[in-house]
């Protein structure tokens, strides 16, 4: 038990868990969080805060979590020190380079990296250093589609429209569930204050969605929509703004392109021909779309159930080309381009789209932004020959339990060569590592959402410096990423490792910086840019860097009321910026500098969005399933976050049930092309007919894993069913949901009890 005469300290830091990024306030003795609550001056979430922001406490303290290196020789894992880790890291990875070359190191990038300081700014750094094409990550699990949908209609995927969620009148929302999930590509704390307050305002709220989701409980309207339907139901919201003259994109009109095309193209998708497809009355359909037009501000906005589907990439097409149509791209109370504050001055150079420049060895599937799909991970591993993955370097990810047929791709890691992880946890993905490196606690190293105020429905900048000292065997995830990038590298660094790619690593972004004429320091001398960075090294230095070359930054000099980074530790609460505004002109970077309605790639897809509806599917379809609680799966060893009742259950509507045989209780078996498995069934009104949900993230019961809570709490790993070679075509986005199972009651066995008699 504390002792009570110790000092308590409060710290205030942005929460580093979801999307939301809310303040917390920190009540510490000595190494010890005695308490965790909202922080109420924190100008974006003030006050407001989910359970997963009290479990920093229990993260921080975690017992299962790793503080030392390890390397594996066998099923046994050996502590040692990180020269150790290092000198056998290089020994295993430059022979694999030098034979095989530096795409036969493949690289995953877990979803946890974008909530990372550190890993966010010297991630690129370790990635130059390795210069492999083999990059993986959680994006093509998530929202690839909606960041390439971006890059073709607007020249960037830096560049996402969100909604002014707290300006609009009309909110159609299509497979999200921000009460759930916090919002998603939408960082907006307090999403339930925020949905009141639209309602409260006189606004609606439109919730289309397979389940009753508690969003769609909020909501004045719920319609359920049958799974990868989502895209006829928007293109006949199109056909209806063209068929009645309620197109007007307003201030837009003069710099789209490609109007005309989609017209075209709308008119095979008729309300009246969707309707049956997708289970929404063509009456219904055609009322949003009036309603959409009439509203004097309104919003359509699309999250995980459009992106994880077989049309993700033109469903993320369609939702903004809805948003333009109506004028209500780039307007208040529409979606607009939020103005972070590490914003850099976009150059005047014309970017080409970074799509299709290789692909994948097996299937040939396209590369995006920049990486491959993680539905090929497990292919390009298990078949031989030229540009085969022979080593993995994981960073903060669980693809074991989150990709699609996660069988194989458990199968898979075992076959390979040489794998590096690092992680906090031993968990279903690390057990196939053979070193093994562990991150600092949250709460030990600085944060700062570089990642998520390129999202804000507000612009924000809040800086949070360690509550604690890193201990002193511990490594910080920069310098492991630096030390990585040089044990990787054909060169080593023989001297002070650490400063001399840290220093190398500002000097480069400080170089592309000044060649920029949009730049506030255009042409100014390198050396004396990095003179007035001197006090600071690391991520502080980088992120003082982009803070003050930023769009509300001092520019060294030149604004000196601007913002730097001991402008933010002079406010620990964080500083407001101001609501979004419009900018749409200021953001193109397509080769036009217009916006792109029609690109040829999501254009050409939509011949096979027709042949849908040629084809009847009589299949119970999957969906997956979110919880305020959960976090994919990185968070269920915090009995916080898992006590209480079992979450893992397959719901399933009445109908279904009853014609199966099931009964509150009961487990069905649920079997896909990949797998089967059982699981315990929830009976519910909840989801439509047809369709069965499962939650993502669980199947904790794999052997070799120190998740001592996860494990009480193992749950059903839904990505045993999900389907590796079933994608959105275009991006390569994997399809978790909508995915045709077939449901049976398992029948339990039962006892007999046998007597054998013998001869006395």
């Amino acid at each position: 038990m504390k002792n009570d005469k110790s000092k308590t300290n409060i710290s205030y830091r942005t929460c580093p868990l979801c999307e939301a990024t809310c303040g917390l306030e920190i009540h510490t003795q000595d190494r010890e969080v005695v308490h965790i609550k909202g922080d109420k001056l924190d100008p974006f979430s003030r006050g407001y805060l989910c359970p997963k922001g009290y479990s920093v406490k229990e993260l921080d303290s975690d017992p299962d979590r790793l503080r030392k290196p390890m390397i594996r020789q066998g099923q046994d894992w050996q502590e040692v020190s990180w020269e150790a880790a290092y000198t056998e890291i290089r020994r295993r990875l430059r022979p694999i380079i030098e034979e095989h070359g530096n795409d036969a190191v493949a690289v995953y990038l877990g979803n946890p990296t974008v909530h990372n300081l550190g890993g966010m700014l010297y991630g690129p750094t370790f990635l130059r250093a390795l210069g492999s094409r083999s990059i993986f990550s959680a994006s093509t699990l998530d929202q690839i589609p909606k960041q390439l949908s971006s890059e073709l209609m607007f020249g960037s995927d830096a560049n996402l429209p969100i909604p002014d969620i707290d300006h609009t009148d009309y909110l159609l929302m299509i497979g999200a569930n921000p009460l759930a999930s916090n919002g998603s590509l939408m960082t907006a704390p307090n999403m339930r204050g925020r949905l009141k307050a639209l309602k409260d305002r006189g606004g609606k709220l439109i919730v289309i969605d397979p389940v009753l989701t508690v969003t769609a409980k909020q909501a004045n309207e719920h319609h359920f929509i049958r799974p990868s339907t989502d895209a006829l139901f928007l293109f006949a919201l199109i056909c209806t703004l063209f068929d009645e003259e309620l197109v007007k994109p307003g201030k837009l009109t003069d710099i789209i392109n490609g109007l005309e095309e989609i017209k075209i193209l709308s008119k095979d998708f008729t309300p009246e021909a969707v309707s049956s497809k997708c289970g929404i009355s063509a009456d219904t359909i055609r009322r949003i779309a009036r309603e959409l037009a009439q509203a004097p501000k309104a919003i359509v906005y699309g999250r995980m159930g459009t992106s994880t589907q077989l049309y993700g990439t033109m469903n993320s097409w369609l939702v903004d080309v809805i948003n333009v149509l109506t004028g209500n791209l780039d307007r208040e109370g529409g979606v607009m381009f939020p103005n972070p504050a590490t914003r850099r001055a976009l150059s005047k150079r014309v970017r080409k789209v970074r799509y299709n420049r290789y692909q994948t060895r097996i299937r040939n599937l396209p590369e995006v932004l920049g990486e491959l799909p993680v539905s090929c991970l497990a292919e390009e591993i298990e078949n031989q020959g030229p540009g085969q993955i022979k080593a993995l370097i994981s960073i903060a990810g669980n693809p074991a339990l989150s990709a699609p047929n996660s069988q194989r791709l458990q199968d898979a890691l075992e076959k390979v060569e040489f794998m590096v992880s690092l992680d906090c946890y031993l968990n279903e993905t690390t057990r196939h590592a053979h070193v093994l490196l562990p991150v600092p606690s949250p709460l030990e190293r600085s944060h700062y959402d570089i990642t998520f105020y390129n999202l804000a429905v507000r612009n924000i900048a809040h800086y949070s410096p360690p509550v604690f000292d890193l201990p002193k065997e511990q490594m910080d995830e920069w310098e492991i990423l630096l030390y990585l990038a040089n044990a990787v590298s054909d060169q080593m660094v023989q001297g002070d490792v650490l400063k001399e790619l840290d220093d190398l690593t500002i000097t480069q972004l400080i170089k592309h910086e000044v060649k920029n004429q949009n730049s506030p320091i255009s042409e100014k001398d390198v050396l004396e840019i990095l003179d007035l960075l001197k006090n600071r090294r690391g991520p502080e230095r980088l992120l003082d860097f982009y803070l003050r070359v930023g769009p509300y930054g001092e520019q060294f000099g030149k604004n000196p009321n601007g913002l730097s980074l001991s402008v933010l530790e002079d406010h620990p609460h964080g500083l407001d910026l101001g609501p979004l505004q419009p900018r749409i002109k200021e953001i193109l970077q397509t080769p036009s500098r217009k916006i792109e309605l029609a690109p040829a790639i999501l254009v050409d897809d939509v011949y096979r969005l027709r042949e849908t509806m040629k084809s009847d599917s009589l299949n119970i379809l999957l969906i997956g399933r979110r919880d305020l609680r959960s976090n994919n799966s990185w968070l269920h060893n915090l009995p916080v976050l898992v006590k209480g009742e079992n979450r893992c259950l397959l719901w399933i509507h009445p109908t279904d049930a009853s014609r199966m045989g099931l009964i509150n209780g009961d487990k069905a078996s649920v079997q896909s092309r990949t797998g089967k498995i059982e699981v315990p069934i929830h009976i519910t009104d909840d989801v439509m007919p047809g369709v069965v949900s499962l939650p993502h993230g669980w199947g904790h019961d794999l052997t070799g894993t120190r998740l001592q809570v996860a494990r009480e709490h193992a749950g059903i790993n839904v990505n045993i069913l999900t389907d590796e070679q079933v994608i959105d075509k275009v991006s390569g986005n994997a399809v978790l949901n909508g995915v045709p199972v077939r449901v049976e009651k398992v029948e339990e066995l039962q006892s007999v009890s046998l007597t054998t008699y013998t001869d006395q």
